[in-house]
This record gives C-alpha cells, sequence and structure tokens, in this order.
C-alpha cells in the first residue's frame, strides 16, 4: 500500500471510528473524565481529590468533601454551564483539530445539530482554551514577518471606501508573527501598530536574547541589540539569500488568509485574536496523531472560563 501525501506518518481517525468511540453520552463523559482526571477525579471548584459521586444527581454527578460542592467534569473548564451533551463536544472537537482552514459555526450547527449562534460559541470556547499552553520561548534561528488582514476596498460599500484613507493596508488589521524553524511551532499576535515598540517588544517576548533573527527589511526592525539580525530586501526582489528569508512564516500567512477568504469569509477586529491563536495552535501540533490532538486540546479547556457576556462585550 502506497503511502499518501502529505503527513502520512500521522494517526487520523475516520468518521466511522469517531462514532464508535463516541456511541452515546456516556462514552464521552469516561472519555473526558480519562483525560482531565486519569485515576485521581478532583473538584473543579478547589482541586479536592475527596470526592465521592452521588448516584442519580445529574448533571453534577459528584460531591467534593472539602469545599462541599457538587460538580462534574465540566467544572471549572471552558465547558462549564454549557448544556450541550458532550458527545456533541467531542465530535466538535475532532471537527476543530481536522479542519486546516478551520470550520464555521454554520457547518458546525449543522453537522452536530446545533444552532448557528451556539456552534459559534462552542468554537470560541475552544479557542479560548488552545490558547498559548505549552509554548515555550523560541531559541531560533526565528522568522518574523507581518501581515494585515481585512476585506478588499473593492468589496466594501461605497459608504465605507469613503471612511477610509490613504491607500493599501488601511482599514486593516495589522498581524505580527514569529515562526522558530527549530521547533517548526508559530506565535502571532494582533498589534495596533507595526512601530519599532510593538515589532521588536514581541519578539523580546517570545524569542530567547542571543537568537537568530530574520526579518524584511521594514524599518521597526532596525535596531536590534539582543539578536543577531538579518534581513533580507523584498523590495529589489531578493527574497532568499543564504539562510536569511521569511518563507515559512509567510507560508503561515497564506493558509490564516485562504481560511480568511474561503471558511470564515469575514474575521472580525474584536475577534480576530482568537482565530489567529487557533491557526497557530493547530500548526503547533499538526505532526501529532489525531486523537492526541483531541486529547490536548481537553487538557487545555482546564482552569479557563470564557462566560458568553465577556464573548460579546
Amino acid at each position: 500500500m502506497s503511502k499518501g501525501p502529505g503527513k502520512n506518518f500521522r494517526k487520523g481517525i475516520t468518521l466511522i471510528q469517531l462514532m464508535e468511540m463516541f456511541p452515546d453520552e456516556d462514552s464521552a463523559v469516561k472519555w473526558f473524565e480519562s483525560i482531565q482526571w486519569g485515576d485521581d477525579r478532583c473538584c473543579g471548584h478547589c482541586g479536592s481529590v475527596s470526592t465521592k459521586p452521588v448516584p442519580g444527581r445529574k448533571p453534577m454527578p459528584y460531591w467534593c468533601q472539602d469545599c462541599r460542592s457538587y460538580f462534574s467534569v465540566r467544572t471549572g473548564t471552558t465547558l462549564q454551564n454549557s448544556r450541550v451533551p458532550l458527545r456533541k463536544w467531542a465530535i466538535a472537537i475532532y471537527l476543530y483539530v481536522t479542519s486546516l482552514k478551520g470550520i464555521s459555526s454554520m457547518k458546525l450547527h449543522r453537522d452536530i445539530g446545533v444552532t448557528q449562534k451556539t456552534a459559534w460559541y462552542m468554537l470560541h470556547r475552544l479557542r479560548e482554551a488552545w490558547g498559548e499552553a505549552g509554548l515555550n520561548e523560541f531559541v531560533g534561528p526565528v522568522e518574523v514577518d507581518e501581515t494585515y488582514m481585512g476585506g478588499k476596498r473593492k468589496n466594501m460599500p461605497k459608504s465605507k471606501r469613503k471612511e477610509l484613507d490613504g491607500r493599501g493596508v488601511s482599514g486593516k488589521t495589522a498581524v505580527v508573527g514569529i515562526k522558530d524553524r527549530k521547533s517548526n511551532r508559530v506565535v502571532a499576535k494582533v498589534v495596533k501598530t507595526t512601530d519599532k515598540e510593538s515589532l521588536q517588544g514581541f519578539i523580546g517576548d517570545h524569542v530567547s536574547a542571543g537568537s537568530t533573527v530574520y526579518t524584511d527589511e521594514h524599518r521597526s526592525y532596525l535596531g536590534m541589540v539582543d539578536f543577531k539580525h538579518e534581513s533580507v530586501k523584498h523590495s529589489v526582489g531578493e527574497y532568499v539569500r543564504d539562510q536569511a528569508h521569511t518563507n515559512g512564516i509567510e507560508s503561515f500567512w497564506s493558509l490564516l488568509k485562504r481560511a480568511h477568504t474561503g471558511t470564515f469569509h469575514k474575521m472580525s477586529e474584536k475577534h480576530l485574536q482568537r482565530y489567529v491563536v487557533e491557526f497557530y495552535g493547530r500548526h503547533g501540533v499538526r505532526s501529532a496523531d489525531t486523537k492526541t490532538q483531541m486529547m490536548n486540546v481537553v487538557s487545555a479547556m482546564v482552569g479557563k472560563r470564557l462566560a458568553y457576556r465577556d464573548l460579546i462585550a
């Protein structure tokens, strides 16, 4: 049997296998509990392991003897207060980690049978869990670049176009990103401006001092004293010079923009950072098996909350 294209070494999960993993709600509950608790069930309120089951009491089937509270596997996670069955959550997580260009709330609502509003909230909860879990400081060499997200001006209504000053990036949102060549991981952040303080401050927050940093000729990268800096001059057609290039981080931008155009169609500035987190999080674990990716998302849910009122505030 010949190998398939791409990362054929990854062990995936077919839809048939997914349904066999989660034939009913009880199987999904046990799966979430096994990942979050292992052999030591603990209270989501206080972390105590002095707990006991309370038969017949749902949706809070456990009792903590220390803080004297009922709890479930959802307590103290991004799933807290969610009424969506855990079986649907498990399927949503599968779709979330396997959709390289993302999954829209419209598709998720059709696939698992929830409202579009619920699907939208579910996806943002998953993005909240993804966060920067396990993202250590990069040791380099790294590639740094910035891009701009937003709709094409020609597609905007005339009233909107009149509000924009200047040309090109006017009216768009800047995002700066770093790709570590050693670990192949990416981190990115929405920034209000691409000045020296913002870009070099972001590099300093995520890259070890003394590392080699490759950029283009943007003036804001000049004068980095804590790093070995090399740049390529895109303005004169120079894109690669020995090891100096930004092709890796630009490839990440390409995937993010294809998702913007083909899947989400609109990423509001308000929530753009959440989408950016989703894509650099997925990029960092794309070599792992599908089951491992799903388990990583569930593990990252612990200790994080995202209330709907905060999401839409």
